[in-house]
């Protein structure tokens, strides 16, 4: 098999010292890579585990799982087998069977990664896969990314078969004698992937013998563009912290396939990738550009996206403070999702060594911390005074923040706005001889 040795040495699949994990339905496919890794394992440096997954979906499965183990047995190969139960996972996590049972040994497979128990997982997706994917990922209206298809290198997963046809491992299985079993859903065309297969592709194939290689070669072509744009599309471009997303506004203006990625590229950095379609791309470009100072939409998993004056905030983060107040008293305040408030006692005045210096003897008995209300007015520190919702909107602080901004209140009358500025009623002066030295640590 020139083609899976070619593929392992052109795309740095093995390094010498792997433990390789294949997932081994029982399949040819499985069966063809199972084989051909064991057989050259010493050539390869590395050692083998065959690892099943019995999605428990169909009622021979558990017939399939006994063959692999007899198999690995007779031929000394280490087995692992995994029982798992799909259809109710897809029903907790209201998906299709075929993309639970995805998503559900993926989860087993990444598990052993984690835990040292292989170094790679070895996918047996071949030549006809890859252009059954695209094809569906096209049917399905995908971008770029999709019609790149599979790549023989996904993190930690690796397709040694994938410039292999379908043909070739008929070929190597019926060569070798290896045994093999069929999954009788393969036959089902409810199933997207079974109908691209058995329905689409053969009338395909009729006109266009060629035509799997060309649409990879396709492929490959998508994927070399892909990843120019996508390099385009720096993770600079955005700002990601605990939960949050900012993009500056004034990259909306760029490409539409840029941004686009920039988007998803935020998204994903705050751990969010599924469900987002391009009507929500769209949604948040159409924010940046045409949208007020505050407006929001809604989107998938919680999330709200803001214009925030020249960003674009994106979060799942909603504040409800289980605090409202506390003393204006030496020691640290927790505020939850704002930060920590050092408060400490000085007769050094020096402005830079903290955020804010504030007359000790001006600041009232009753004066409390706590968030802003209606009716607080704040005189600035060079005099002025408003109503502390226009000065916090002068200042430019985000609607989303201002009602986790700690103030210094008396009354209505707010005498700090922690972490902007502090009122001219309690600024030091000459006589001041003792202080509230205010020292900010922003989560």
């Amino acid at each position: 098999m020139k083609n899976i040795e070619l593929a392992i040495k052109n795309n740095n699949l093995i390094t010498k010292g792997d433990k390789i994990g294949v997932a081994c339905s029982g399949g040819r496919d499985s069966m063809c890579l199972l084989h051909y890794l064991s057989t050259h394992k010493d050539d390869l440096g590395i050692e083998i585990v065959a690892i099943n997954i019995d999605h428990n979906i169909r009622e021979n499965s558990k017939r399939d799982t006994m063959f692999v183990m007899r198999y690995c047995n007779q031929h000394n190969i280490k087995f692992m087998s995994y029982s798992l139960n799909v259809l109710q996972y897809c029903m907790e996590k209201k998906t299709s069977i075929e993309e639970g049972a995805r998503e559900a040994r993926y989860e087993v497979f990444r598990s052993l990664i984690s835990k040292g128990v292989v170094d790679k997982i070895a996918l047996a997706h071949h030549m006809q896969d890859q252009s059954e994917t695209i094809l569906l990922n096209i049917l399905r209206g995908t971008g770029l990314n999709g019609a790149s298809g599979m790549d023989y290198v996904n993190g930690k997963f690796i397709r040694p078969l994938l410039s292999t046809t379908r043909a070739e491992i008929h070929a190597y299985i019926e060569n070798n004698d290896i045994p093999y079993v069929d999954d009788e859903t393969n036959a089902s065309n409810d199933y997207s992937r079974n109908y691209i297969r058995n329905m689409i592709m053969p009338l395909i194939r009729s006109k266009w013998p060629n035509a799997d290689n060309a649409i990879c070669k396709f492929a490959e072509i998508c994927r070399q563009d892909n990843k120019y744009i996508e390099d385009i599309a720096k993770q600079s471009d955005f700002e990601a912290k605990d939960g949050i997303v900012k993009i500056q506004t004034r990259y909306f203006i760029d490409q539409p396939s840029v941004i686009n990625r920039v988007i998803r590229k935020a998204l994903k950095a705050i751990n969010v990738s599924k469900d987002i379609e391009k009507k929500h791309i769209e949604l948040i470009k159409e924010l940046a550009l045409d949208g007020n100072n505050g407006s929001k939409i809604n989107l998938p998993h919680n999330l709200v996206a803001i214009k925030e004056y020249n960003y674009i905030t994106i979060t799942n983060k909603t504040f409800k403070p289980a605090r409202k107040e506390w003393k204006m008293e030496k020691g640290k305040i927790d505020i939850q999702e704002y930060g920590i408030i050092n408060l400490s006692i000085t007769r050094k005045f020096d402005l830079g060594e903290h955020n804010h210096i504030i007359d000790y003897n001006k600041v009232p008995k009753d004066a409390i911390i706590r968030f802003r209300e209606a009716g607080d007015v704040f005189e600035k520190f060079g005099g002025g005074k408003k109503s502390l919702s226009d000065y916090l909107i002068d200042k430019k602080i985000p609607t989303r923040l201002r009602n986790i901004t700690p103030v210094l209140a008396s009354g209505n009358e707010i005498l700090a706005v922690f972490g902007v500025e502090i009122s001219n009623k309690v600024k030091i002066d000459k006589d001041t001889k003792t202080a509230w030295a205010v020292d900010i640590f922003k989560y």
